[in-house]
């Protein structure tokens, strides 16, 4: 549709939206020009750029296993929700439908809670004993499993409700498909668009948490978030620099992520 043909009102909407969308966008651009300026500070226009301060961030050797270690627990957790959620919705779903509304609301559960509140639980819990894992990866992977799991189970319903499961079953297994069969060749594919938005949903929350992993772990095992804490107080152009590097890496991820789905359904 061109332009005329959108009319007064709707050109009056289109350039509402790009003024919205302008002004979320001012913040995201003040910090990158600040994290590229040598000096800014009481002129309207810095006095030079430089990219030393990203050249020192990515030399870091502090920073790069900061960054590691939180790709580390967020896909491990992504995982064991992966495999945990998917044949949990599947059965009931398919096999007790009923029990979806309950599911509904201890799914919830998570949320229910603050972190600050369920952190004190699990430093009681898990800080001594035979389940000492205070300080480690495998307490951060858990606590992000439970987080994940509102949006994972959120997502992936709503993608089972669209497909129409038991129709979908019934008909495989006319074909003489087994059970196992129909839910790995015909339904887990239906699934992946689904999938795929609680997978970023979850990554893109998870990269960013910050209470569970500074009151869990905190330096032991040193994550994005809690680096960025930790380095609050040093050279602010070094911290918008991070700050930019942690939103494109999360738009990059999220754009690979769409033209691979896109590409899947062509």
């Amino acid at each position: 549709m061109s332009r005329t043909e959108l009319g007064p009102v709707g050109i009056y909407h289109r350039v509402v939206v790009y003024l919205l969308f302008a002004i979320l966008l001012l913040p995201l651009i003040g910090t990158f020009i600040y994290s590229i300026s040598s000096s800014w500070s009481a002129t309207i226009l810095p006095s030079g750029f430089s990219i030393k301060w990203y050249a020192q961030l990515w030399s870091d050797p502090r920073f790069l296993s900061a960054f590691g270690q939180s790709l580390l627990v967020c896909v491990g957790a992504l995982i064991l929700s992966v495999v945990l959620i998917l044949p949990l919705l599947f059965v009931v779903h398919y096999h007790f439908p009923k029990l979806d509304a309950l599911m509904n609301i201890l799914i919830l559960l998570p949320f229910a809670v603050p972190p600050v509140v369920s952190s004190v639980g699990l430093l009681q819990l898990y800080g001594s004993g035979p389940f000492a894992m205070v300080g480690t990866p495998w307490i951060l992977i858990g606590c992000y499993f439970t987080v994940a799991l509102p949006f994972m189970y959120r997502a992936i319903t709503n993608n089972l409700q669209a497909i129409n499961l038991r129709d979908l079953m019934d008909a495989a297994q006319l074909l003489g498909a087994s059970t196992f069969q129909a839910a790995i060749l015909v339904v887990l594919p239906n699934l992946r668009k689904g999938l795929m938005v609680a997978l970023l949903l979850s990554f893109s929350f998870l990269f960013g948490e910050f209470v569970f992993a500074n009151i869990l772990v905190g330096t032991r095992y040193e994550t994005l978030q809690v680096y960025l804490n930790n380095m609050r107080n040093s050279s602010g152009h070094f911290t918008s620099a991070l700050v930019i590097s942690y939103f494109f890496f999360v738009l990059v991820l999220t754009w690979a992520a769409n033209i691979l789905n896109k590409d899947k359904s062509e």
